[in-house]
């Protein structure tokens, strides 16, 4: 097993992303822009050449001193897949090792259906043979739930309808790749640590909304997992007694209170849309002005504001990152949700910065796959003999 640190591990991820998001670059480029010294920077370019993941090409035009060598991404390192899992859906993503989307597709799927884990794999199997010329180095997979491990794979979701499902082992068996299994906020927080605005910070917590409202925290640079998979449920925090009946089958819950089903159901119940209107009504009605639609927003925002400041007073994050399909009305939800998060937030607390990520629908799946493209750098062994595999790939496809 590698004896870097984790927070090592992370940097080297964020020069594959830094190449690929913004093309060649120097060594002291790279430092600047990832905030490392330019010795650190020396150490993990080392690494990176000597596994095949990145190359030096042209020299920088000189500028008086002595012309520094450009480092690009290797072509042949490979690419990764990534699946969303959702109740009625799979989203599926291609991408290269440096997390960039080469192509995307989604199907029609039911998770609740006895044949759900063999129409899963077929539909996964029709896509990864249109995989390109790259080398595959394996598939994750992110699924609203808990999870025992991303090498076991065994899941349990109540979106999903699923108890003790071998997700991991019957795709693994299936497909005969490397598969790794996550809680979909867990792989978004790990995508956010490698490409996104959490590359600039070691504690951070991301918040999804939308079908649910999930949580995903990153402490010392590590995404907390908890002892069965399920750190950053608070979606079911308790918030009122004897509220609307969750999902979970506990009343009151957050997500309850929050989800879109939800919203649209407290809308509908106070005559803001038709019996017959979803969530993109209810939004429109806000974008339009209707006070009663932008009520419904700003009230999801105060109690999510509440919540979230118990969350910033447990794990004292450095920032905020708020995802998700709900953020298209997130100036809705604003309204209500910044005076309630600094307000219930001790004073030392109140400062704290928020990010809201522009969301795509395949965003999801990028973060599943994300779960591939760190487990080369996986100090802690956390993808277990899965992410051995992947490695033995990773070498293979550097030396081809």
């Amino acid at each position: 097993m590698s004896n870097r640190s984790p927070h090592a591990d992370v940097n080297r991820s964020a020069v594959l992303a830094q190449l690929g998001a913004h093309g060649p670059a120097s060594r002291a480029d790279l430092a600047r822009a990832l905030g490392v010294s330019p010795a650190h920077m020396t150490q993990l370019t080392r690494e990176l050449l000597a596994d095949g993941l990145v190359v030096e090409l042209e020299q920088a035009p000189s500028q008086g001193g002595r012309p520094a060598r450009m480092l690009g991404v290797a072509a042949t390192a490979g690419s990764a897949v990534g699946v969303k899992v959702a109740a009625d859906h799979a989203a599926f993503v291609e991408v290269g090792i440096d997390g960039g989307v080469l192509r995307s597709a989604a199907r029609e799927f039911d998770a609740s259906a006895t044949t759900a884990l063999a129409d899963l794999t077929e539909i996964l199997a029709e896509f990864i043979a249109g995989c390109g010329s790259q080398r595959l180095l394996g598939v994750g997979v992110g699924v609203p739930g808990s999870v025992d491990s991303q090498a076991s794979g065994v899941v349990d979701s109540v979106q999903l309808g699923w108890a003790q499902m071998p997700l991991g082992a019957t795709l693994r068996r299936a497909l005969g790749h490397p598969v790794l299994i996550e809680n979909n906020v867990n792989a978004l927080s790990m995508a956010e640590r490698l490409y996104g605005v959490g590359r600039a910070h070691e504690d951070f917590v991301v918040v999804t909304i939308g079908t649910g409202v999930g949580c995903g925290i990153v402490l010392g640079g590590t995404v907390l997992r908890g002892a069965s998979g399920g750190a950053g449920e608070i979606g079911h925090i308790p918030a009122v007694e004897d509220g609307p009946l969750c999902s979970c089958g506990n009343h009151g819950c957050l997500e309850a209170l929050i989800s879109e089903g939800a919203l649209v159901r407290t809308a509908r119940e106070r005559g803001v849309i038709d019996a017959g209107d979803g969530i993109a009504a209810l939004r429109d009605a806000a974008d339009g002005g209707d006070a009663g639609a932008f009520a419904v927003f700003a009230e999801a925002g105060h109690r999510l504001g509440r919540a979230l400041a118990g969350v910033v007073h447990t794990v004292d994050p450095e920032l905020v990152i708020v995802m998700g399909e709900g953020t298209a009305a997130w100036p809705h939800w604003a309204a209500g949700f910044e005076p309630a998060l600094r307000s219930a937030l001790i004073p030392a607390r109140r400062g704290i910065g928020v990010a809201v990520e522009t969301w795509q629908d395949e965003s999801w799946a990028q973060g599943a796959a994300a779960l591939v493209l760190a487990t080369p750098f996986d100090a802690e062994g956390i993808a277990g003999a899965e992410g051995e595999l992947v490695r033995a790939r990773l070498r293979e496809a550097s030396v081809n």
